[in-house]
């Protein structure tokens, strides 16, 4: 009965109704596909950062990361390879080798990341293979072939089968140097990351810098459920003491917070909407029941409780925050599945977004937790806001009320 009694009430005035219900559609629209814009974002960002630059367990000497000293590399590679390869659910094993030193062409140079693969078993860690823009993965060129970024290329102003040199300190602290060729140009839509690594063939970094083929400075490890990836991190540990071993959190921590820090915004917005929100719909109830002072004296003289009379005053605030709140969380929802396959394009600010590893391509992602955390907000504002000008209505003596014209 009261419930019919609030619904009706809250048309009593159309306009006002409408324009306080547009308003909240409006700004939970906004934050719905915030939300689902922020979080497909952020999962790119964290799915290129993982799948292309990280992979899901990294493992190294102790010391190595330190100082990139070449000695610090990790013993009897083959036969931990051998054995990462046999545990469950690894489906890809990639010894590196890696040196920091200096890449230049016939125009510039610039210090980077050389880092020794073997192609076939990175294609099982990374996806690197997949995102050359030209050219091919270490293939083509007979002897020396390298792999840069596009933003390297650009740098050093070469293209594909163009010659480099990369200067190094051998393992006996001599400098050195070697000719390559451009094979490959991969563009990750990373400008930090193209910048600032290459890919050679790991045995042709053994010989430049004299150390044998099968020095391994780190190992990166794949496995076929992400679910894993903490659980399997722990066990390494475990097994092998002497060596550092990192889940991509760990050795790549930027990423790890990007999907809290994604939440935490769409939240804080949803939040500061609903609270801009919540101060307008108190204002209109506020005018509702200075409107009806005499009626509520009337209901409370024939004997309806305070208790009832409250219970009215809420369910019509929050009937109107309501109803705003999921007519406004359907138009997001719509705008995100209008958007989902073909993505927004943001190109205009590509230079900007791709020196921070963001793509300018950007497909919303839809979560029934994101969904469900504002729906939550909703119906709390909705309750909070009707608090007061419920309490406020109850002040009133039904005498004094009656009599108000």
């Amino acid at each position: 009965m009261i419930q019919s009694i609030a619904w009706r009430n809250i048309w009593r005035s159309p306009l006002r109704s409408g324009i306080i219900i547009a308003a909240i559609s409006v700004g939970m629209a906004a934050g719905m596909f915030s939300a689902t814009f922020t979080k497909g974002w952020m999962n790119q960002r964290l799915e290129a950062g993982i799948e292309t630059e990280a992979s899901h367990i990294r493992i190294q000497a102790p010391l190595f990361d330190e100082n990139y000293d070449l000695k610090e590399y990790i013993p009897d590679t083959e036969s931990l390879i051998t054995s990462l390869s046999s545990i469950d659910h690894v489906n890809g094993v990639s010894p590196h080798l890696v040196i920091q030193s200096m890449i230049a062409s016939a125009e510039t140079g610039t210090g980077v990341k050389i880092v020794g693969i073997d192609a076939t078993a990175e294609k099982s860690v990374t996806n690197l293979y997949s995102k050359l823009g030209e050219g091919k993965y270490l293939e083509g060129i007979k002897r020396n072939p390298i792999v840069i970024g596009r933003n390297l290329a650009k740098k050093l102003k070469v293209k594909l089968r163009s010659k480099v040199v990369i200067t190094v300190q051998d393992a006996d602290g001599n400098i050195t140097g070697g000719a390559f060729r451009v094979s490959g140009i991969f563009d990750i839509t990373n400008g930090m990351y193209e910048e600032g690594n290459v890919f050679v063939r790991k045995e042709d970094l053994a010989r430049l810098v004299n150390m044998k083929s099968s020095t391994t400075h780190e190992i990166l490890v794949h496995l076929d459920d992400t679910e894993l990836i903490d659980e399997m991190a722990i066990q390494l540990k475990s097994q092998y003491p002497e060596l550092k071993v990192q889940s991509w959190k760990e050795s790549m921590p930027e990423l790890g917070y990007i999907n809290e820090i994604g939440n935490l915004y769409t939240y804080i917005f949803v939040i500061i909407i609903l609270l801009a929100l919540g101060f307008g719909i108190v204002n209109t109830m506020m005018m509702v029941i200075l409107e009806r002072i005499k009626e509520i004296g009337m209901l409370m003289a024939v004997g309806m409780s305070k208790l009832r009379v409250f219970s009215m005053l809420m369910l019509e605030t929050v009937m109107l925050t309501l109803t705003g709140g999921v007519l406004g969380i359907l138009i997001g929802l719509w705008a995100t599945y209008l958007t989902m396959e073909n993505g927004i394009d943001l190109s205009m600010y590509s230079e900007g977004l791709e020196n921070f590893g963001y793509s300018p391509m950007v497909y919303p992602v839809l979560e029934m937790e994101s969904i469900i955390v504002i729906i939550l907000l909703v119906i709390a504002t909705g309750i909070i806001a009707s608090i007061y000008p419920a309490r406020k209505a109850l002040k009133y003596n039904p005498a004094d009320a009656i009599r108000t014209d």
